[in-house]
């Protein structure tokens, strides 16, 4: 018998078939490549054989500040020996600082804090429902989202997202959620009724294809918000915490949401994700309207204020705007040699976007072939989703990556 951490033991058979079977007892609900790391040091990834990876996922923008960040991991070591958990019965100080932090570099106000994306989102439809209840208007309930958009996979979230075939197989589409198409303002127009809460947008599309809405919808969106009534939420899960060169890629535009979304970068990896509120906004959450048993917990906090004085960094976001101009004026090159392999260049900032004549799965093998890693996403694009603290030394090597790949895609093509 083999002791087994925790007071259970498993036969020797049984733990050698856990080892090279690992999928025999995981939910199949991912379609993996064999590729197994076991660390990672800035922009690299290491295979448990010992290869090297240039990384251009950064764990779908999450490792923004790249793998083991020294100064993440001391957060993680320095809170790891103090308190893990506590639960929210109690006053959580490093919430208080991280509020603060989020709260003094936006419009927000408030902050709730959760362990992810889909969670924020969770919470930032109820805040807009809550909010018209709160008003005297419990009818308003209809959140407008557009196609091609993804919010998550909890119920909520995989119903105010753009993609059906999330939805199949759970039962029929829950009420209060509406789609319209991309970039149809009359569309969107028609639309808004007597019952509608709130319009949710990525400003960045990240799986729909990295298709970035214009500066003028942005501010057209906002006008609409306005006229109606409606809260405009914004999704910056991935968009956000520096990918476009700006804190978060609504600046751009120079509009505000009510309510706003956020994840992936802000723990660096370690799962955090908060929803931002205006006081209005947030106006009917009150005591007992939510909650979570981890959001938030100490450890959580620790390793997002560490990750915050970073991502908040005007160096590291004048980075990025660099790194962007470089990939941008290299992509074109690229879709110029390869027109037959390269249709389109999209995104913006490190959010980068390659949509191409050929499936992305197979580019994207490509692409590992040649020792580097990039994202799928809709509309048969691949994605770049580098760390921001991407060197331009690799970058350049990313390209010539990338052009390797594309000459084989190019064969591949030929016949």
């Amino acid at each position: 018998m083999l002791p087994f951490q925790g007071g259970f033991s498993v036969t020797e058979k049984t733990a050698t078939q856990a080892a090279a079977v690992p999928s025999d007892h995981i939910m199949g609900v991912y379609n993996r490549t064999p590729l197994a790391f076991e660390r990672g040091e800035g922009a690299r990834l290491f295979t448990t054989d010992g290869e090297a990876y240039l990384d251009c996922m950064a764990g779908i923008a999450v490792n923004a500040l790249g793998h083991a960040n020294p100064k993440l991991v001391q957060a993680v070591k320095d809170q790891a020996e103090k308190l893990w958990h506590v639960s929210n019965i109690f006053t959580i100080p490093g919430q208080e600082k991280l509020a603060k932090v989020l709260t003094d570099l936006t419009f927000a106000d408030e902050v709730f804090f959760t362990n992810s994306g889909t969670e924020a989102v969770e919470c930032a439809i109820k805040t807009a429902r809550k909010y018209h209840w709160a008003r005297g208007n419990p009818e308003r309930i209809d959140i407008i989202g557009f196609d091609g958009s993804f919010h998550g996979r909890t119920l909520a979230a995989v119903n105010a997202s753009g993609n059906a075939s999330y939805l199949e197989g759970f039962g029929p589409r829950m009420p209060g959620f509406i789609q319209v198409p991309y970039g149809d303002h009359e569309a969107l127009k028609a639309a808004i009724g007597p019952t509608t809460a709130a319009i949710i947008i990525e400003p960045v599309q990240g799986e729909g294809g990295a298709r970035a809405l214009p500066d003028v919808c942005m501010r057209g969106l906002r006008e609409l918000c306005d006229e109606h009534g409606i809260l405009l939420i914004l999704d910056e899960i991935q968009c956000g915490l520096g990918r476009t060169g700006k804190l978060f890629a609504h600046e751009w535009a120079g509009v505000t949401p009510d309510i706003m979304a956020v994840a992936k970068a802000l723990g660096g990896g370690f799962p955090v994700g908060a929803c931002l509120a205006t006081a209005e906004a947030g106006a009917g959450m009150t005591v007992g309207s939510h909650g979570s048993t981890y959001g938030g917990n100490p450890l959580a906090m620790a390793v997002g204020l560490a990750a915050m004085e970073e991502l908040g960094s005007e160096a590291l976001l004048a980075h990025v705007r660099e790194l962007a101009g470089y990939f941008h004026q290299q992509f074109t090159g690229l879709k110029d040699r390869f027109p037959d392999v390269v249709a389109d260049i999209r995104g913006k900032g490190l959010l980068i976007g390659l949509k191409l004549h050929t499936p992305n799965r197979d580019f994207m093998q490509h692409a590992r072939d040649q020792h580097l890693l990039v994202a799928g996403g809709g509309d048969n694009c691949v994605r770049l989703l580098p760390p921001l603290t991407l060197t331009l030394e690799e970058a350049r090597e990313a390209v010539e990556k990338l052009e390797a790949a594309c000459e084989t895609a190019r064969a591949k093509l030929a016949g």
